[in-house]
This record gives C-alpha cells, structure tokens and sequence, in this order.
C-alpha cells in the first residue's frame, strides 16, 4: 500500500465510543473562535467560496475553467486531507422576509409596498427555487496542537484563495460562529431564524456549544436515520464509469432537496504514485507473461493476450504516463451524499431519482449499510472520513466532479432584478457595493429597457429614501413617477417653467476652483449651440474668460445671493473687445435673447422632490441636446447637495446616445460619470442605439468600465460589438439573442448571469410601469 494513504487511514482510526446523548454524535472535540475545528489530533478548518458561470460558458472558457479547478486539485497538500462540499439548503422564509423583502411603510404608498412585496413572495414560494447552494473547502491535517496547525492553514488557505479567485470565484475563511451555523442549518432544518450562540457567553456560563446546535433526537436504521422529524439517508459512489460527464455532480445536487454532497479527496506525492504504478505496471507484465509462457507450454504460440489482461496494461500505461508527462497526479477520493425528507415514501423515492442520474451517467450510487452514522460524520463539511470506500484517480479524472455551476447574485439590501434562467433563484444586486455603480440598460425597441429601469425606480422608492432623480426625453416616466408621489417638471420653448443653466452649489468643484468645470460645461454648451467643431481656439479662450467673469462675485459672496445667467454670460461676451466674442455672442442669442431662452433665465422650479423627473420631449430639435447637458448639470448639483445630507442619489437618462454625438457634451457627461461615484450616487444610462454609443471612443470606455449593465435583446451588429467589448462568450450571447422582453444577461461586478422577468400584470404597479400600448388592465 502507498505510504501516505496508509499513515493517512492510521491517523483517521479512531476508537470507538457509543454515544449517550444525543450531543456526542456531532464530531467536534473542540473548537476556537477562528474557525479551527478539532477531532482527536485531526485539525480543520473550512473555507465558503461563489459560484462561477460554468455551466453557460463555452467550450473554450469551460476547457480554461477545467484547467484551472485541475491546477487547484494538482496544489492540495499532501501532508493534508480536502473536502469539497455542496449544501443545498432550504430558503428560510423568515430570513428572506429579514433580508429581501422591503421594510414596511406607512405612508402614501403602502399598497404599492405590499403589491412590491408579494411579487417577490411569489417568486420564492415556486418549488423551483426554493433551495440556495453553498459551497465549502475543508481543509484537515494530523498535528500536535492547533499552533503548529494554523501555521498550516494560514499557508494552504492562501494559496486555495488565490487559485479560486483566478477562476473567479470569491472566497471567505468561516469562523467558528459561521460553521456551526451550517451544521445547525442542518441539523435543526426550518429553524434557522433560532440559532444563537455566543461563544464568550457560553464559556462564562459553562454550557457547551453542542447544546445550541445539537437536534432533539437521532435514531440510526440499517439504511436510513431519522433526525428529529426528518428522514435522512447517506449514499456514496460506489462504482465509476471510465467517461464522466462533468454535469453529474450538477444533476445530483440539483434535486431540490436539503442535501450535502461531499468529495474527500487524499493527495498522493508524485515519486510515491510513479513507484506504485510502475510496480503495478510490473505485476500485470509479469502476468501476461506467465499466461504466454502457459500458453507456449501448450504449443499455443499464435494465442492473443486476454482483453482484461490486455486492458489492464493499456490503462496502468496510460496512468503511468500521466503522473510522469501530463502533470497528473494520483489522488484518492470518495463521494457521499446526504439527503432529507419529510417523510420515509419520499426519502425513498428521492434515493431512487438520485440512483437514475447516476446510473445515467453509468456510476453507480450505493445506500450505506448499518453505517449511516459514519456516513454522515463524512458528508458534513468537518474534515471527518469514516468512510473507506476510496477510488485512485487523476487529477482531471476527479476534476470531472465539477463541483461549479452557475453564479448567483443575492446582496442583502439589493433589488431585485430578475431570476437565474439557470438556477430560478432571485437576482437581488446592490450597485452600491460594487467598485462602480453606475450602468447602462441595452436593448432594442420593446426589449423591456424601460420597465427594466422602472422597476428599479419602484424598488429604491418603495425600500428606502434615496432620491431618484430621471432625465425623460421621451415623456413616458410620468405614471411612475406621480404614482411614487414625485414630481414630474416639463420644459419646452413654449414653457413657463425654467432651470438656470449657471447653476451652481458650493463644492461644484469637489475642493478644486469651480469656475475650471464650469468652463468646461459652458464650453460643451456652447457647441451644443454653435455647432460641433466650430468653436476656435480663441472663441474657447474667451469663453472660458467670460465664465471666470461671470462668477466672480458670486462666488466672493459665499455662493450667495442672485446667480448669473446666460442672459449675463451673453452681455459679458458683448463687453469683450474681440470681434471673435460677439460672434459668439451672436450665435447664441437665439438661446439667450430669443425664443428658446428656456435655460438662459434664472430656476423658477422647485427640483427638492425627493423623486424627480425632468420631462423634454417638447423641447425640440435644436433645444433637446441643449436641455439634456442643462438639466444634467442640474442633477449634479442636486447630487452635491445630497452628498452634504448624507443621502444616496440615482440618476437616469434616457436615450443617453444623444450626448455622445457632440466632442464636449461627451466629455462633460465622461467627467460627471466618473464624479458622481465619488458623491454617493449611480447613473444610469438607458438607450436602444447600442450601434451608435459604441462608435463613440467615451461611450465605448463608460460601457467597458460599468460593473453593472443589463443587456436585453439585442441587434445582430450590437451583440457582436458587445460580445468582443465585455468578453461575452457566443453561449451567454444566445440570452440577448431573438428572445422575449423582459430577458437577457446582468453583469454585476464580475459575474455575468442570464435573467428572466415575469412580472404580475394584475397589479397596480405594473400598470404604472407598462408602456406596451396593448396591454389591456380591465
């Protein structure tokens, strides 16, 4: 036998001891608050890590995926012992009320609240999706006390974090507190919301952290064990097929059942597994050997070497040679599975759904026999095997045991978005976690790009006190936006209503000269005005001049008193004395004398509603790419303001295209884009031109650096612009491709998730967020 799989099941052994109570069946001998577990002299400790798209990916990032789980298997120490794990647990409905669901209200808006809230309830009470995965690393080792093991861990765990986080998967170390909550979620299904332990209290008190987790009886049958009020089973893998597609370990634990799947995996060195092999390799040559030197005995000499003999020697040569040129190595493992039911019928039937998967795949899933105990101990991620059924494999031999599948995007406090296609569970993001929460909605007409948005609106406005802030050049945002208790404010040439364009709040400037972004937007205005590309290098230089002019007293004053308009920014160009001034000058009076001085006089609007939406679908023409960079400015005084209240701010604009089709608009917008992540808010920007944001140099640097984009259906030029843009593969691009509103792809952060939408008709608020004209409400 291999030396260390033979110290390795020497240091497993342990005595005996028929337990008295129901707490002596939970294996841990002893614990620390920083997650280190001990049984004996075995020491372990477990790491959480995500989810990653593996299912979704394509051939060519599923072969990288494979390689690099393989480069994690190939790194496992081999003075150690690994346990991977998949829990699938049952969505507790009282934490998901805690978490998810929007706290109450008792204002204006309650229905809404409560129409919000049993969309989601809905959502989650579907069979489908009623189950959540976890996935969890257990690293064990034998040492003589918990110092010589944490100098272990710390070494292992690092190089197990940073190899995850290459295949994109985040990692967490648990603590003591957090991997006693798993097994308590396990033990005590249906009472999750009851868990509590403090272990400093408990140690004052004297009572054992067994006591907060332990079930209230546990009864061992031959086949089965009954936990309480729960029906239990352990299987494990008894036979392998020689091809195992890497979707089994998927298939199994997609059962939507509270079950553990556990893979113990003991490392082998690779001089030990060479030796091994070339002396098993040694003994079948020696017995084709001897069977052709019977057979010659017997005057057979055209005999041909039996297949199983045969066999033999093709697959030791084939093991041999991938441990010494493939950068393989030999690893001893064993799979079991632990399953729930609430009753004997469907622990039964559940056994047999889950023996089909694998005889599908040709393996072959085997009940434990009057070792159920021993079974358990191992499926649970402690670091524990009292299960000897091992079988030696390869190191992409076990990587076929993809334990990855799809990610998930559940942030405590998000909204919601949608459901995984993949997994049905909810999508649930907060933007304000990420690096960068500003983003972008894409699709073409009818896609759901609006209702996308607008159900986010309805969210924030319904969950907490943010402003919300929309630019609307289409004028279909009122509904929401009155209904939501808003304020809509429309601008036209014709209108009464007005927004001062040289608006402008104490800390414009975020510390440095205000009058320097003034400029710059007064520039981008002007050529909004002149035309693009008709300022000269000396109409810039005097602009620039005349804005300095303009605030000076104003801003001498404390940024008090009357501030100036474009009314004085003209007179202020006509008291220049190049002639270059009063061609600007003339070329804007249209805008600040004329009939579409709409933003050339001083705000006459109230903008302090909490919920606001700029309505300028009227403006025209001439006046629309004018009012969008205005009423943006507007909004970034807004944001300053709120930064100063402490509030968050979300904005967004539609047909946001339009500003990148002028230099100086596309710039301003680029710097305001980068600015308000500083100040506390997340812009948003929501168009269906995709081809024509892409062409722009600034639009296509905004996409590439948003975290967070919803992407709907697509045209055919757009999803190959965007799959070469974000590194889409040409699987995930099928979920923006010729299909339904209301489904496509979410980018959060790193992860990339397909989603889908249905959406209650028969509710108030999809009423107030529809836009289809054939919907029909009666």
């Amino acid at each position: 036998m291999i030396k260390t799989l033979q110290n390795t099941l020497k240091q497993d052994r342990e005595r005996f001891v028929i337990p008295r109570r129901v707490q002596d069946i939970i294996p841990i001998q002893r614990l620390w608050p920083d997650g280190v577990f001990q049984w004996g002299s075995k020491f372990s400790r477990t790491l959480r890590f995500s989810d990653i798209n593996y299912a979704i990916a394509s051939k060519e990032d599923k072969t990288a995926m494979f390689l690099g789980y393989s480069d994690l298997l190939n790194a496992l120490d081999t003075g150690s012992t690994t346990k991977i794990t998949i829990n699938n647990k049952r969505l507790n409905r009282t934490n998901f009320e805690r978490e998810i669901l929007l706290p109450e209200r008792a204002d204006t808006l309650g229905p809404l609240h409560h129409e919000y809230n049993d969309m989601l309830l809905s959502k989650v009470t579907d069979s489908s999706n009623s189950v959540v995965q976890e996935r969890y690393i257990t690293l064990s080792v034998h040492k003589k006390n918990v110092e010589e093991a944490r100098t272990f861990f710390d070494r292992t765990v690092n190089d197990v974090t940073a190899r995850l986080n290459r295949l994109d998967a985040r990692c967490e170390e648990l603590d003591a507190v957090e991997r006693l909550r798993i097994l308590h979620g396990f033990y005590r299904v249906g009472e999750e919301t009851q868990f509590r332990i403090n272990l400093k209290e408990d140690i004052r008190m004297g009572r054992s952290f067994r006591d907060a987790i332990c079930l209230d009886s546990m009864e061992y049958k031959k086949d089965h064990f009954i936990m309480g009020k729960k029906y239990g089973r352990v299987l494990f893998l008894k036979e392998y097929a020689s091809y195992i597609k890497d979707s089994m370990i998927n298939e199994l634990t997609g059962l939507n059942r509270t079950l553990m799947l556990s893979i113990d995996i003991i490392p082998v060195p690779t001089d030990e597994a060479v030796r091994e092999m070339q002396n098993r390799l040694l003994g079948v040559e020696t017995n084709v050997t001897n069977w052709q030197r019977r057979q010659n005995s017997s005057n057979n000499f055209s005999a041909v070497v039996p297949y199983d003999l045969e066999q033999q020697r093709k697959e030791t040569r084939e093991m041999l040679d991938d441990l010494t040129t493939r950068d393989q190595r030999m690893l001893f493992a064993v799979v079991t599975l632990v399953h729930l039911a609430d009753s004997l019928e469907e622990l039964d039937a559940d056994t047999e759904t889950l023996q089909s998967i694998a005889r599908k795949h040709l393996c072959q899933l085997t009940t434990l026999s009057w070792q159920q105990a021993e079974g358990l101990a191992t499926a649970l991620p402690l670091g524990v095997r009292r299960i000897d059924a091992l079988r030696t494999l390869t190191t992409e031999a076990l990587a076929v045991l993809m334990p990855f599948r799809a990610q998930e995007i559940l942030d405590q406090g998000g909204v919601y978005y949608g459901q995984n296609v993949i997994s049905k569970n909810l999508i649930v993001a907060d933007r304000r976690r990420l690096l960068n929460g500003n983003g972008f909605v894409l699709g073409v007409s009818g896609s759901g790009k609006s209702f996308t948005a607008k159900r986010e609106m309805a969210a924030l406005a319904l969950a907490a006190d943010d402003d919300i802030i929309v630019l609307d050049p289409e004028a279909e945002y009122r509904p929401l936006i009155e209904g939501l208790g808003g304020e809509v404010i429309h601008i036209s040439a014709t209108s009464s209503n007005h927004i001062n364009a040289m608006d402008m709040e104490r800390g414009y400037g975020d510390g440095d000269n205000p009058v320097v972004l003034k400029s710059e937007f007064l520039l981008s205005l002007c050529e909004q005005l002149v035309g693009a590309g008709k300022l000269s290098a000396k109409e810039k230089s005097i602009i620039d001049r005349c804005t300095a002019q303009c605030y000076h007293e104003y801003i001498r004053r404390g940024y008090k008193g009357q501030v100036p308009t474009l009314q004085d920014f003209h007179a202020e160009l006509l008291r220049q004395p190049e002639p270059e001034a009063r061609d600007v000058a003339l070329a804007i009076e249209l805008f600040t004398e004329g009939s579409l001085n709409t933003f050339a006089k001083a705000t006459n609007v109230d903008t302090s509603s909490r919920i606001l939406c700029y309505d300028i679908r009227d403006l025209g023409k001439q006046l629309l790419p004018v009012g969008m960079l205005v009423v943006l400015d507007s909004i970034f005084n807004r944001v300053i303001r709120n930064r100063e209240l402490g509030r968050s701010t979300y904005i967004y604009i539609d047909e946001i295209y339009l500003l990148f089709q002028h230099e100086y608009s596309a710039n301003f917008l680029f710097t305001l884009w980068k600015r308000v992540r500083k100040y506390g808010a997340c812009a948003t920007g929501i168009t269906q031109n995709v081809d024509d944001l892409l062409q722009s140099h600034t639009a296509r640097t905004m996409l590439a650096n948003s975290e967070f984009l919803v992407m709907l259906n697509q045209a055919s030029t757009d999803r190959v612009e965007l799959a070469r843009l974000l590194n889409i593969s040409d699987n995930q691009l099928s979920y923006i491709t010729n299909v339904d509103s209301g489904r496509g792809l979410i980018k959060c952060g790193s992860a990339i998730v397909p989603f889908m939408d249905h959406f209650p008709k028969q509710t108030q608020l999809y009423r107030l967020m529809s836009t289809k004209p054939n919907d029909n409400f009666s």
